[in-house]
């Protein structure tokens, strides 16, 4: 008897040892672990992605750039498809089986549990006869996205383009972003990409066990809605932008305006320039390999990746640096013979020319090479030859307080640096100690081994025009309904110059207009300061260059502008940028004395030869008897050297000099 209750009492706590166990383990999948509740919820309830409008891209006076078109993708969840009628399907996409089966094998790597993109972007039309049938292709769904267009097809560098998202961004972006979605590729849409594209939402469904929809789960309590992207407000002027790019037409080169009171960009050129709308749509892979393809490359943002020696426009910041260094006055006079004597060997003046007695004003008007050559030398030579690498490492310093040989932050990826070169450089070329101001004297007038940008060159032009300071230049004013940018562009950069040296200087471009080398762009009603420059180019023709700000008092616009491989400043350059002033200004574009017309420039095809170009941007080898051409048209463009003594040593003394300047190539 004893042992039968003895048992009985073992068996009662085996029983009650259980259910305490049974008890905690539910306790803990209940309340403690929340796996198991997340996977019956998966069983009934279906979450569904609600993707958001980019916000919209307008230009200063509230015309919009880019807004967006909505599309429809066709998703697929390879665990919920049933057996259906696949050729139905394929013909409602217009794909054939083998197409079909490839996509099929695609998704189901994707996940099997996992929506993925089948089709994409099929248009509205498409999508009516498409959603009419798809209930009866069960595990196929669709989505809402929005693609960009572009109302008047213009400012393609600026605006950027986006596109799919490719894996190292769904890794970075810690899990927002999915497999077909779309982020900023380049241009504003990269910069601007967390305020463009907005909050997605999501819409919680109840479904049964068979994937069928049962209504919203919890009356919608736990949905959210999607909010559309932050609307940018930019600081173009689609005016002139279109206007530039219809001058730019046929042509390589950059139109860079800025407003230099404010550092905000007017105008934002790269030619040639694209649809943007050819990056949208179905056709988009097959048009950008188009492009890719072009000799002259679309793609590439020339005013802000492209470097060019800046030429004579780099004369008024010489200038102002030995002002300021107390080397010169503005009465300080030079007597030009046609050619400058450095060192051993004389270098020519502007195609030779003698200026005759010139003092600053004049220098910068008739762009006298000699005079800043002058000038640079008594600089680098004022404490003699040893002293040489420190002061020219101080006048690099001071060129690069103008924004030269470093990036301005511009609110756009992919800024170039420019180039100064440093002294460094010139050690490993010549060694240590083995050059002199002579040797690097290309650098006085903008040659040699300095590169800008053209958006250093216009903004050189502000720092000119607001006699001794600059705002980083900037595209975008505002965002949403606030006038917000960033705290640096609203800060002046003193580049270190006394307001008192820039007024002889103004002259001397006002002059350049007024009279000199630009007076064919003088505009009737305006004074116009410039500086025309004609860029030399190892890969063919000089390039054109001008640069200038206008008008004189309170100047509202500076500009760069550059055409590759079309000679003097005064011929190409000088008026495009007139017509651009004018255009900003006024409103409208005034017949000139000069007879110069927007058409004929606009019809002017400068295209350089297609064959030279392909060569120096995509280092194809070239043939030997080219090389040979090309190689003696460098070395007669470098430095036009002629030596001071007789026709004995002439041609000896010619290639050891051309062998000691060789150049940077680009």
């Amino acid at each position: 008897m004893n042992r039968f209750f003895e048992r009985r009492y073992v068996i009662a706590g085996i029983f009650i040892t259980i259910v305490i166990i049974l008890l905690a383990r539910l306790f803990y999948m209940q309340v403690i672990d929340d796996r198991y509740a997340i996977y019956a919820g998966k069983n009934v309830l279906r979450q569904t992605i609600q993707y958001p409008a980019r916000g919209p891209i307008l230009d200063r006076n509230g015309k919009v750039l880019v807004l967006n078109e909505p599309f429809y993708d066709i998703v697929v969840e390879p665990r919920k498809v049933k057996p259906f009628d696949t050729l139905a399907l394929c013909k409602l996409l217009g794909i054939d089986k083998a197409e079909f089966d490839k996509r099929w094998i695609k998704a189901c790597k994707f996940g099997q549990t996992t929506a993925s993109v089948f089709e994409k972007q099929l248009t509205p039309e498409v999508y009516a006869a498409v959603q009419e049938r798809l209930s009866e292709f069960p595990g196929f769904s669709s989505i809402t996205r929005y693609l960009r267009t572009y109302p008047d097809s213009v400012a393609a560098h600026f605006l950027g383009f986006i596109g799919e998202v490719k894996e190292p961004d769904i890794k970075r972006s810690n899990g927002y972003y999915h497999q077909g979605d779309f982020i900023g590729i380049t241009g504003v849409e990269k910069s601007y990409e967390t305020v463009l594209r907005g909050q997605r939402g999501v819409l919680n469904q109840m479904v049964d066990s068979r994937g069928r929809p049962k209504g919203k789960y919890a009356n919608g309590l736990f949905d959210t809605a999607a909010v559309a992207g932050e609307r940018l407000t930019s600081s173009l002027d689609i005016n002139i932008q279109k206007l530039g790019e219809k001058l730019m037409q046929n042509k390589v080169g950059s139109i860079v305006a800025i407003e230099p009171s404010t550092g905000e960009i007017l105008c934002y050129v790269s030619g040639p320039t694209y649809d943007p709308n050819l990056m949208v749509g179905r056709e988009r892979g097959n048009n950008a390999a188009k492009m890719y393809n072009d000799v002259y490359n679309p793609f590439f943002i020339r005013p802000i990746q492209a470097k060019y020696p800046p030429g004579s426009s780099f004369k008024p910041l010489s200038a102002l640096i030995g002002l300021q260094e107390g080397i010169i006055t503005p009465q300080t006079t030079y007597y030009c013979p046609g050619y400058y004597q450095a060192g051993n060997r004389r270098v020519k003046c502007n195609n030779g020319e003698s200026h005759g007695l010139v003092n600053l004003s004049s220098a910068v008007a008739e762009s006298c090479n000699g005079y800043f050559m002058m000038v640079f030398e008594k600089i680098i030579n004022r404490y003699g030859g040893k002293a040489t690498e420190e002061e020219f490492n101080k006048w690099r310093d001071n060129v690069k307080k103008f924004g030269l040989g470093t990036r301005l932050d511009l609110d756009m990826p992919s800024e170039s640096r420019g180039n100064v070169p440093t002294s460094l450089y010139y050690d490993n070329i010549y060694h240590k100690g083995g050059w002199r101001s002579s040797t690097v004297i290309n650098v006085a007038f903008g040659q040699g081994e300095l590169l800008a940008t053209p958006l250093q060159m216009a903004n050189l032009e502000c720092t000119i025009a607001n006699e001794g300071f600059y705002y980083k230049p900037h595209l975008i004013k505002a965002i949403g309904t606030h006038n917000v940018i960033k705290k640096e562009y609203a800060v002046r950069n003193y580049v270190g110059i006394d307001s008192q040296y820039f007024q002889p200087v103004i002259n001397g471009m006002e002059a350049v207009v007024e009279r000199g080398t630009a007076i064919r762009s003088k505009i009737p009603g305006i004074i116009m300061c410039g500086k025309t420059g004609t860029a030399q180019n190892t890969g063919g023709e000089s390039h054109s260059v001008f640069v200038a700000f206008a008008p004189r008092e309170n100047p509202k616009i500076a500009i760069a502008v550059i055409v590759e491989n079309s000679g003097e400043g005064a011929h190409w350059a000088a008026p495009i940028a007139s017509f651009i002033v004018e255009k900003y200004l006024k409103g409208t574009i005034s017949q000139r004395e000069s007879g110069i017309t927007v058409e004929h420039f606009a019809n002017a095809n400068r295209l350089p030869d297609s064959a030279l170009y392909y060569n120096k941007f995509r280092r194809k080898p070239v043939p030997a008897d080219t090389a040979k051409k090309q190689k003696k048209d460098s070395l007669q463009k470098t430095q036009g050297l002629k030596t001071a003594s007789g026709k004995g040593k002439k041609d000896t003394e010619n290639k050891s000099q051309a062998a000691q300047l060789k150049t940077k190539k680009r």
